[in-house]
């Protein structure tokens, strides 16, 4: 039985997402908030690492203390020779428009139980980050990313980390390591996570975050269908909208 047994790969929304500190530095957060991240990170940083030392390596993947600059989201659309990937990206210095932006993307197109959202190790990071980011920025969570009350079956979203499991909870696999081992091209041929903080900051250049987050998109497309034991999506076959 295969993972996309009974879901319409045309109804399935993928994405991945990008995120910063919400500062360039820990000495530019105002002083409550550097108290506030001390005590968030005493216990994961330990007595050797200070709160100023961690704050870029691990900020940005806190949604208390980071924010979101790019969201990439792909769906499928045709079959065989027909197939299109179609891509789109939301970003920006504004984080509140680009949420609201994606919000009204799901509100209109994606918001029926029979969607889906896919993302890598997207449980954990991607969905929740979304979530809590829009609640900050007073933005309405669209049915699709709202888990409140849900049972977990009503709560229709896809993880190729979690799928890869196959229910052993140690194992953490990279996108990119999967990629390597299954024959799909590499999302990481220009850049790493671990870079976008400085190419936002310092660099200033969220245009090649945008084609960054792209690529990581159409890799956890292209890992679904793997798993799905279909083809590859090809290059001309990528299309943005």
């Amino acid at each position: 039985m295969s993972v996309l047994d009974g879901v319409d790969i045309e109804k399935v929304l993928f994405l991945d997402i990008e995120t910063v500190p919400a500062f360039p530095a820990f000495s530019e957060m105002p002083e409550h908030w550097q108290d506030l991240w001390a005590d968030k990170t005493k216990w994961q940083r330990g007595e050797e690492t200070s709160a100023e030392e961690y704050y870029p390596q691990r900020a940005g993947i806190m949604a208390e203390f980071g924010k979101i600059i790019c969201i990439s989201v792909g769906f499928i659309k045709g079959k065989g020779e027909e197939l299109t990937f179609r891509v789109r990206s939301f970003y920006g210095e504004d984080e509140k428009v680009l949420l609201e932006e994606f919000a009204d993307l799901l509100n209109k197109f994606f918001s029926s139980t029979s969607h889906y959202l896919a993302a890598h190790n997207g449980k954990e990071f991607d969905f929740p980050y979304i979530a809590r980011r829009m609640v900050v920025n007073r933005v309405s969570i669209p049915n699709l990313l709202d888990t409140a009350g849900k049972k977990p079956w009503e709560v229709t979203h896809m993880d190729t980390m979690d799928l890869w499991k196959f229910g052993d909870r140690k194992n953490f696999s990279s996108l990119k390591l999967l990629a390597a081992l299954l024959d799909i091209p590499t999302p990481k041929d220009d850049m790493d996570g671990s870079m976008v903080g400085p190419v936002y900051w310092q660099e200033k250049d969220l245009e090649r975050i945008r084609i960054y987050c792209q690529k990581d998109t159409l890799a956890v497309a292209q890992l679904l269908l793997r798993f799905h034991g279909g083809s590859l999506i090809k290059p001309e076959q990528v299309i943005e909208v």
